[in-house]
C-alpha cells in the first residue's frame, strides 16, 4: 500500500505552495494535516476556505469547539481531537468544556450540551433531525443559521477526520501533549 505523504513547501505540487507558506506565516510551522492536505491543491484549499468561513459564522469560540470536537470525537479522529484541544485553549475555552467533549460527559450548559447532541444527531443520521431535536435546539436560542453552520463545520471536520484516518496523520508536536484516544466504555 503506498501511504500518503506529509509535503514540505519543497516537495509540495507546485499549485499547493503558497497555500503551505500562509500555513507556515500564520503557525509558524506547517501542519502535518496541511502537509498531508498538498497533495491535492484543490482540497488544502477547499479545507482552509471552510476552516476560514465556520470560525466567522454565527457560533463563538466555545460552541466552535463544541462543534468541533463533537464531530472529532464522533470520528476517533486521532489527530484533530488533540489538535482542537490545543486550539480550544488558544481560544481561551474552559477547560471543562474541552474534557466534557472529550470525556463524551456532560458539559457545563444545557445550550452547549443541546448544541452537541443536535452535532451528533446531524452526524448519525446524515442531516436528519426528529421534530423533538429540533424543538430543543430553537427552545435555547439558537436559529436556522446555526443549524446551516453545523453542516459548514462538519463539512471541514469529514475533509480533516477522513484524511487523518487515511494518512495516519501524525499530531504535531505542539499537540503530542493532548493526545486522545476514544474511551473503550464509550463505543
Amino acid at each position: 500500500m503506498k501511504n500518503l505523504k506529509i509535503h514540505t513547501i519543497e516537495t509540495a505540487p507546485a499549485a499547493s505552495k503558497e497555500s503551505l507558506e500562509q500555513s507556515l506565516k500564520a503557525f509558524g510551522m506547517v501542519p502535518n494535516l496541511h502537509g498531508v492536505l498538498a497533495e491535492s491543491p484543490g482540497l488544502l484549499e477547499a479545507y482552509k476556505q471552510l476552516h476560514e468561513w465556520f470560525v466567522n459564522a454565527s457560533f463563538n469560540a466555545d460552541e466552535l469547539t463544541v462543534v468541533w470536537q463533537t464531530i472529532n470525537v464522533e470520528h476517533e479522529c486521532h489527530y484533530c481531537v488533540p489538535a482542537h484541544t490545543g486550539i480550544a485553549k488558544m481560544m481561551k475555552v474552559d477547560d471543562a468544556i474541552t474534557d466534557a467533549l472529550r470525556n463524551e460527559t456532560v458539559l457545563p450548559s444545557e445550550k452547549l450540551e443541546v448544541l452537541r447532541e443536535t452535532t451528533l444527531e446531524i452526524v448519525r443520521q446524515r442531516g436528519r433531525l426528529t421534530g423533538a431535536t429540533r424543538e430543543k435546539f430553537f427552545s435555547v436560542g439558537y436559529e436556522n443559521k446555526h443549524l446551516l453552520d453545523i453542516i459548514l463545520g462538519l463539512s471541514q471536520k469529514v475533509i480533516s477526520n477522513y484524511v487523518n484516518h487515511l494518512a495516519e496523520t501524525p499530531v504535531d508536536n505542539g499537540f503530542v501533549k493532548f493526545k486522545w484516544e476514544k474511551s473503550v466504555a464509550t463505543h
